[in-house]
């Protein structure tokens, strides 16, 4: 599951129990990207076929999402 949360971050959880947050700031100046800087737009997520994907096709290789996934509480104290 998927969750657009504010300041382009998403709570993440995936079937085999692993969640927490992904920040998608640092992609947002990179190419197909950057059509996620509409807010409306990025709440427009979703899972696709186990990928977080976005209407326009767009995702998120899930390396990419395990490598920058941070639980949620540790997020929360920064």
């Amino acid at each position: 599951a998927v969750t657009p949360l504010s300041d382009f971050v998403l709570r993440i959880v995936r079937v085999d129990g692993l969640e927490g947050v992904f920040d998608m700031k640092p992609y947002l100046d990179r190419g197909s990207f950057r059509e996620l800087k509409d807010p409306a737009y990025f709440k427009q997520v979703h899972v696709l076929f186990g990928a977080i994907t976005w209407p326009n096709g767009l995702d998120i290789a899930p390396e990419t999402l395990e490598a920058g996934l941070q639980p949620q509480s540790v997020r929360s104290q920064a």
